[in-house]
């Protein structure tokens, strides 16, 4: 259990009436039939470090070129914002507690786990990779001073055995750069010990959405207790500080957006009449495998026919057939930062007449809305943009009379397009969800600009154009001096996707 005494003999922090206590780890001492130093041999942790994976990371860093100070100062900065938020409203409460659990493993079936993905907000603030974990977060009555605590499993050699390394409790505080760190048995002595001293403390933990039954688990106990507790969740304050990227994370955006791209190009030029849209996902997932990324950011989209009319269809299971477009929506993950692209192009590698004004229509109307970034509207507003210039391209190629009202025409247009044109991008595909998509972008933040049109059987249009759906979709970096667009090595020009789609032709 959670030992108090121990506790209250070793300060960290004393801020007028209030002390605050942590505990120090300590390094663990060799056996005395230990012989050191040890020869050729590599100190194990559960994750890649400088020193097991020097072709990943140089030193100093935790994950690919994320450095530790920079994960020192994301928790900072969201003290900080949480202090400053909660001052303006109860100038009373100066001490809160944030509680951000890992993810836990799942499991298929009996000790056959699904591969892990780890928690994006635990992630951001911690580097630690690990499951089972909980990064902890107090403050005294100045935001400047706080004390970090990781939470871990301690290690096990049975486990070990079967799972692989753990990273060590003694090891955590070097490797991520915390004050202290605890075996995860203790979070629940250590959350009542915190609040039972500091009774006035505000308790940040997202209880609406738990993303660990077992942390989860120690919140229920301990609320359900009889002493007064104010509880908030963190994530917006979370999400507001990962919405603008870092130049670190945006180099592995970018580096995401480069293989995500390349990968898409390379199966432009696999495709072929005949083939299943089950056989294209697996190129696209080998080529971004084969470049670096653990696996695809999500399930891709890959539709032929009729098909991509189904904006998130994700059987993959039919045939592409000689005439037919396939819509593929896909992107990868490369160290915790995904990227989204879609492309659509002709599966015999020639656009016919109503394909080609489909495609060229929506290059128009994405290569405006991208040209408006430069203003910083909102996601909204490029939204209802979106509606207008579509409705009007829609009205050029005749599938929208061109004798429909304005308030008409956008409706009309919504019905081709039911989807919104745009979301965050990050770490999660549809990133920052807590973050509304009315506010302005700003420099630092990522977007995807994504129209479609999709013509389905049941539109009133000329019957040349049932059954198609055609999407174009780019990542987006905002900058002071206009849109990047990370995905530009994606080709995307109608020249340049009927050469790659010809490439493989029988």
């Amino acid at each position: 259990m959670f030992n108090s005494t121990k506790l209250l003999n070793n300060t960290l922090i004393q801020s007028g009436v209030f002390r605050y206590y942590c505990i120090k780890a300590t390094k663990s001492k060799p056996t005395a039939t230990t012989k050191w130093p040890l020869k050729n041999v590599t100190k194990m942790y559960g994750q890649p470090t400088s020193g097991t994976h020097p072709h990943l990371l140089k030193d100093g860093e935790v994950l690919p070129y994320i450095q530790q100070n920079e994960l020192q100062e994301r928790r900072q900065k969201l003290i900080e914002n949480i202090t400053y938020h909660t001052s303006k409203y109860n100038k009373d409460i100066k001490r809160h507690l944030i509680i951000v659990p890992s993810a836990t493993k799942q499991y298929m079936s009996d000790k056959i786990p699904y591969v892990f993905r780890q928690s994006t907000d635990f992630l951001y603030l911690s580097g630690c990779l690990e499951p089972d974990s909980c990064l902890v977060l107090a403050t005294t009555e100045s935001p400047s001073q706080h004390c970090v605590t990781m939470f871990m499993r301690e290690t096990d050699s049975h486990s070990e055995l079967w799972d692989g390394p753990r990273t060590s409790i003694e090891d955590a505080v070097g490797l991520f750069g915390v004050d202290q760190a605890l075996p995860v048995s203790e979070l629940g002595s250590y959350i009542k010990f915190y609040m039972k001293s500091n009774p006035q403390s505000i308790l940040w933990y997202d209880y609406i959405t738990p993303v660990q039954k077992n942390i989860h688990k120690v919140m229920q106990d301990f609320l359900n207790e009889k002493f007064n507790k104010l509880w908030e969740s963190p994530n917006r304050f979370i999400h507001q500080l990962r919405l603008i990227k870092s130049p670190a994370e945006i180099k592995l955006m970018q580096k995401s957006c480069d293989i995500a791209s390349d990968a898409i190009a390379k199966t432009i030029r696999f495709a072929r009449p005949g083939l299943s849209e089950h056989q294209i996902f697996a190129n696209m997932e080998y080529e971004c495998k084969m470049n670096g990324a653990e696996y695809l950011a999500y399930p891709p989209v890959v539709a032929g026919g009729n098909r991509a009319n189904i904006i998130h269809y994700i059987n993959n299971n039919q045939i592409v057939n000689d005439g037919e477009m396939v819509l593929m929506d896909a992107g990868c993950e490369y160290h915790g930062y995904s990227s989204d692209i879609t492309r659509t192009w002709p599966i015999n590698g020639k656009f016919n007449q109503q394909q080609i004004a489909i495609y060229e229509a929506l290059l128009d109307v994405q290569a405006d809305l991208i040209k408006m970034c430069c203003d910083f509207p909102s996601l909204d507003y490029l939204f209802e943009t979106m509606c207008t210039l579509l409705g009007k391209q829609l009205q050029n190629i005749g599938l929208i009379p061109k004798t429909v009202s304005s308030a008409s025409l956008i409706k009309m247009a919504y019905q081709f397009c039911p989807h919104h044109v745009s979301h965050y991008l990050g770490m999660d595909v549809h990133d920052t969800s807590t973050i509304s998509r009315s506010i302005k972008i700003e420099p630092g933040m990522i977007i995807t600009v994504e129209p479609g049109v999709y013509v389905t059987y049941n539109h009133r249009v000329p019957k040349e154009f049932q059954g198609m759906g055609v999407r174009i979709e780019d990542d987006v970096l905002i900058t002071e001096n206009g849109p990047v667009v990370l995905t530009k090595n994606c080709p995307k020009s109608v020249e340049d996707i009927e050469r790659l789609a010809k490439e493989n032709q029988v």
